[in-house]
């Protein structure tokens, strides 16, 4: 263990990723910046007798390319899709676990409600064949946790881990403690992610009945039924995948001559303590957790270029999160881009805030804006800067935020690293 230093700069060194429209990076920057959805007709289950029948599904994933075939067979979807993602974010940033570093790297990675499935198949089981016919595995695999312990397990990493779970800002809240563990000493590098395999028909169902789930245009494809920050927004479409950044010391990433996609600069975590479901008026929960973030480095407000938001396409989200940015940025805020990737993918729960912390990470690298797809309707409520198609243009720090169920509010910043 190291000494704390608060000081201390954070990179991002890796990227791992299995999402609704790639099941690696380079395939989901191509597609975000290409403006291609990942949403198509459920195949889970029948969803023909829904109003809705539309989710981003992961597609031609397999888990033994990734996994023990004992392991895959044990596991779920969840678990499967961190696995892969953390592998990829690991080989990416070219780090080798060895005897001699694998106590000095964590693993922060976790999802927003575990493994359902393996909980709805064993009672079916127990229903038709009997208690004794109930799997053994079936309880350390469903956890939240699993996930974290079971990248431990395949990579051989020993370090701080742990599962940070607060609903759909999971990801977000796992890439901030993340950098807070190595600025405290605790470990050199973490993998830091989350993980969510939702579409269940259960699940969809418990959806609905909250009246979250959205529809498409009438008319119009299932593709447009994400729409954030839309006039005609009606709801969310459920998405699944898992995102992995690996983040680590800069000036040991620096001197073992690694790939920097940028900084980790700002983190901020807050609670509307208000409702389970509906956000706070005037999204002050989301804007606390913003202006902590940018208080944390001493990021300048005016200096965000771009935000990936939570931008689930509910009415009164969207609406919310918007009079968050016009508090925190005030006239800036028509200056920021807004890259609602959740238009492409739908929401991936638990795995969004990863997998947005990564998008905008990769904007930041890039220098380009991905477009929110389907936003055609103005709503006069709502006055943002949104992107509708991609957009080269100079960031120097951008931020991705997340809402979760129990009104946690997570936000990160990254910065362009220029090598200095």
């Amino acid at each position: 263990m190291r000494r704390p230093d608060y000081n201390r700069r954070i990179a991002v060194t890796g990227l791992g990723t299995v999402s609704p429209v790639g099941n690696d990076v380079d395939t989901v920057w191509k597609n975000l910046v290409g403006g291609c959805s990942g949403l198509a007709p459920i195949t889970r289950f029948d969803a023909s007798g829904y109003e809705s029948n539309a989710a981003g599904e992961v597609k031609g994933f397999e888990a033994r390319d990734w996994m023990d075939f004992k392991a895959a067979r044990r596991t779920g979807l969840n678990v499967q899709f961190g696995v892969a993602a953390a592998k990829q974010a690991l080989a990416d940033s070219g780090i080798e676990v060895t005897p001699d570093n694998r106590d000095d790297i964590g693993i922060i990675f976790a999802s927003g409600a575990g493994e359902p499935k393996l909980m709805m198949d064993n009672k079916e089981t127990w229903d038709k064949k009997g208690a004794r016919l109930v799997s053994p595995f079936f309880i350390a695999n469903m956890l939240v946790d699993t996930a974290s312990g079971q990248i431990a397990i395949e990579t051989g990493i020993r370090g701080h881990n742990m599962a940070v779970v607060t609903a759909c800002s999971t990801g977000t809240h796992s890439i901030g403690e993340a950098a807070e563990a190595i600025r405290r000493g605790d470990c050199t590098a973490v993998i830091a992610g989350s993980t969510e395999s939702p579409i269940y028909e259960m699940v969809w169902v418990g959806f609905g009945n909250m009246r979250g789930i959205g529809t498409p245009r009438p008319g119009e494809p299932i593709q447009t039924v994400s729409r954030p920050f839309d006039l005609t927004r009606n709801g969310f479409i459920l998405g699944e995948g898992a995102a992995a950044l690996m983040l680590e010391d800069l000036e040991l990433a620096k001197a073992r001559g690694a790939k920097i996609y940028a900084e980790v600069v700002g983190y901020g975590s807050t609670n509307d303590a208000w409702d389970l479901i509906q956000p706070i008026e005037g999204g002050d929960g989301v804007a606390r957790a913003m202006e902590m973030a940018l208080a944390r480095r001493g990021v300048p407000a005016d200096e965000i270029d771009m935000i990936n938001p939570h931008g689930t396409s509910t009415p009164l989200g969207d609406l919310a999160e918007s009079q968050a940015f016009h508090r925190v940025f005030g006239d800036h805020t028509p200056d920021i881009a807004i890259s609602a990737t959740k238009s492409m993918t739908g929401h991936m729960m638990g795995a969004a805030g990863s997998f947005e912390g990564l998008a905008t990470v990769l904007s930041v690298y890039h220098q380009v804006v991905p477009p929110t797809i389907n936003y055609r309707d103005p709503d006069p409520e709502i006055q943002l800067n949104i992107s509708t198609t991609a957009r080269p243009m100079r960031i120097r720090y951008a931020m991705s935020e997340n809402v979760g169920l129990g009104g946690h509010n997570g936000a990160v910043i990254f910065k362009r690293y220029d090598g200095d």
